[in-house]
């Protein structure tokens, strides 16, 4: 038999036979399926072997007869084969089809999905630093980066119990609040009933700029934070899009507030573009600098000054790049761990005065969103990684655990680093106590 090419990569043309059980072949197109060219060859093949045998006079007439019906129901039984298995062929052919779109189908959905959620070139970007950083130093930042993206990726979440996203505030139980009030008597901050409680918290949300990007997902963080600061029974003031020197007079005029003299702590949030010295203003360049310290937030709230809030919890929370670093680096699998102790001398001050002796910044902490020099992520859609675990977690365990353990299990859940590594970061705590949040109390 030959072949060439004719109407298509799948097309052959087989010459008609002259007789025998291949007739049937003649004059039909010459272009024919596959299965079909293999029963026409088992037909040519048997009348070959017949009329060799005749030919030769090997076989008789009578046994020739014999031969011929029981070729004949040889070839009507491989004809039924042959037609069987073309039929279930295209059965097989569709199953094949329908299950591969299937499999195309998900796994278009899924690239969708992932290009949504953890595609940084596209959704996610730092939270994010300014381009004050040499050529040279962003160069090595983005090697290291190019690095962490062959580790492998983490879970989702952490390994020990889990926060699950999107879930509703879990509330305290009265007879919860009653048992670890006992049990950690003078050991706790004091918390107010509700009735009388005018809690007050602050959100700074700086989303534009006049020459940073916009911080797109900012909304997001926003939105969670704002909801879950007013289910813990907070009142939550908004700011946003301020200069730096805006940012600071709505500290003071949030530290002036006398909501705080009949309230128990007070939340301030900050969520911007930054750098290792503090947090951006909406009027930030390279040339000149729009920054609200760090050490102008806790001036503001200091005891000194926000004498409303002596003895109470001032938590501060800080979603903002410190760098443009990635916080990641190469170690061995097994690492000796080595031990450092620093001894600081106490000094004892011994006044007869009248006015009594207090610290002037105490029963602080601040939990940012990275080390030092390192940036944080945030995804245009769901907002930045920092602030959602953080949300999902108060949700999860305030009900039954203190202010630093609900942090150590968002610091747990950045633990591995992946390509989009970051790590929490808690700071100049001078919280002398527990703080329980008692939601639902």
């Amino acid at each position: 038999m030959t072949a060439k090419a004719g109407g298509g990569p799948s097309a052959c043309r087989i010459p008609a036979p002259a007789q025998g059980a291949g007739a049937a072949m003649a004059g039909r197109g010459v272009e024919e399926h596959p299965i079909h060219v293999a029963k026409w060859i088992i037909n040519k093949l048997v009348d070959g072997i017949v009329d060799d045998l005749m030919e030769k006079n090997v076989l008789a007439e009578d046994e020739l007869r014999k031969l011929g019906q029981g070729v004949n129901l040889i070839v009507k039984n491989a004809e039924t084969l042959i037609d069987t298995v073309v039929e279930k062929t295209k059965t097989v052919h569709q199953v094949l089809v329908d299950n591969a779109l299937g499999v195309e189908q998900q796994l278009s959905l899924k690239s969708q999905s992932d290009s949504e959620d953890d595609e940084p070139e596209n959704n996610e970007s730092p939270s994010s630093s300014t381009e004050s950083e040499d050529e040279r130093e962003e160069q090595r930042d983005e090697e290291e980066a190019g690095l962490a993206q062959a580790l492998p990726g983490p879970p989702a979440a952490s390994q020990e119990i889990q926060a699950e996203p999107g879930r509703n505030l879990k509330l305290c139980t009265r007879d919860d609040f009653d048992e670890i009030r006992t049990a950690m008597a003078g050991h706790i901050y004091p918390v107010m009933e509700r009735e009388g409680r005018t809690r007050l918290a602050l959100i700074i949300c700086n989303k534009e700029f006049q020459a940073l990007e916009v911080r797109k997902g900012s909304e997001v963080d926003l939105k969670g934070m704002e909801d879950l600061l007013e289910n813990l029974g907070y009142s939550v003031v908004v700011e946003r899009n301020l200069t730096a020197l805006a940012m600071e007079a709505a500290l003071w005029e949030f530290a002036a507030r006398p909501e705080h003299r009949s309230s128990d702590s007070t939340f301030l949030v900050f969520m911007s573009h930054g750098l290792l010295d503090g947090i951006c203003g909406t009027r930030h360049t390279d040339d000149e600098p729009d920054i609200l310290c760090d050490e102008t937030i806790f001036r503001v709230f200091n005891n000194r000054n926000c004498q409303h809030l002596i003895n109470k919890p001032k938590v501060i929370i800080m979603q903002a790049c410190r760098g443009k670093g990635t916080g990641t680096t190469w170690v061995p699998d097994m690492g000796e761990v080595s031990l450092c102790r620093c001894h600081h001398t106490r000094q004892c001050y011994v006044r007869a005065d009248a006015v009594r002796k207090d610290h002037v910044e105490k029963d602080f902490v601040a939990f940012k969103s990275s080390t030092p020099n390192n940036i944080s992520w945030i995804n245009e859609s769901h907002g930045s990684f920092f602030i959602q675990r953080l949300i999902d977690c108060f949700k999860e365990f305030a009900c039954c655990n203190h202010l630093q353990e609900i942090f150590r299990k968002v610091q747990h859940s950045f633990e591995t680093p992946n390509e989009l590594a970051q790590m929490p970061t808690l700071e100049r705590v001078s919280m002398t106590r527990h703080f329980y949040l008692f939601p639902g109390i």
